[in-house]
């Protein structure tokens, strides 16, 4: 079964360990979800089966927004309420300055990811070094704030929506506007609306071929040259420029890399979205 559609992952479970929910659902064993969400975070997870797993690298997913909750006075070293080991109460703000302190990460913004996250140093995870109480040490990352707004304000707690580039950590971003009003703060909740242009839509099953982000080209040889495998001549692409490009015949899909005049096979008979569909 190949299947491509948006879950609403529930709180406290971990995006992989939601997957054997998944795999039993649909009754398939290959599965796979791109962006994971922290295990206290909600909503939106694109998740596919079968051969489409390939095209996670290629889908159109960015910009994303989010929902959160900030807890003025709280603290947590994960940033979040999975580790929350303080909380002092803090004077109520003039609403004017939240506000102030949101419109000023807007932008192109350059910030510590948490030190509970997922990159790897040294080939161990981020979050399993600093469970183990050791030293972890980050590089600076940039992401686009493209928006960020303040949806209401109940003292202690802070909740905004953002709209950001893939690969931004809201937890983050919840720490640098506690640092801003110069309290502790950590977030509450945290909610994916939408990543690109997937959102939740009852596990509806969704057309991949319609959010990639690839150039279309078309290849005008024979296509049981394709079908098999078979090397492919350059000269048999209407677009010749290097770059990796879609390739639809009458059956199927495939990617592909124009290099230096030569052709490359990405992934080949991708098997087409099937309109009426269900996957179920």
């Amino acid at each position: 079964m190949n299947r491509l559609f948006v879950v609403n992952k529930p709180i406290f479970r971990t995006s992989n360990g939601y997957m054997g929910y998944v795999k039993r659902k649909y009754g398939t064993k290959k599965v796979g979800f791109s962006g994971t969400l922290d295990p206290f975070a909600t909503g939106c997870l694109i998740v596919a089966t079968g051969q489409y797993t390939k095209l996670f690298q290629y889908l159109n997913k960015t910009p994303k927004s989010y929902k959160a909750t900030l807890w003025l006075g709280a603290n947590s070293p994960s940033l979040d309420i999975e580790q929350v080991d303080s909380i002092k109460e803090v004077d109520t703000f003039d609403e004017r300055l939240i506000r102030e302190v949101l419109d000023s990460l807007k932008g192109e913004l350059t910030y510590y990811p948490p030190k509970f996250c997922a990159k790897k140093i040294n080939g161990k995870r981020a979050y399993e070094l600093a469970r183990a109480g050791k030293e972890v040490a980050l590089k600076t990352i940039t992401s686009t704030i493209y928006d960020i707004k303040l949806i209401n304000y109940n003292h202690p707690f802070v909740h905004f929506e953002a709209k950001v580039s893939e690969g931004t950590y809201i937890r983050s971003l919840g720490a640098l506007i506690a640092d801003k009003l110069g309290v502790d703060g950590t977030l509450s909740s945290l909610h994916r609306l939408h990543e690109g242009q997937f959102y939740f839509d009852n596990e509806k099953a969704v057309n991949p071929f319609t959010h990639l982000a690839l150039p279309s080209n078309v290849y005008t040889g024979d296509e049981d040259f394709m079908e098999l495998g078979k090397k492919l001549g350059v000269e048999y692409f209407k677009i010749q420029d290097n770059g990796v490009y879609l390739i639809e015949t009458s059956g199927f899909f495939s990617i592909i890399e124009i290099i230096d005049n030569k052709v490359k096979y990405r992934f080949n008979r991708i098997p087409k979205f099937e309109e009426n569909y269900s996957g179920l």
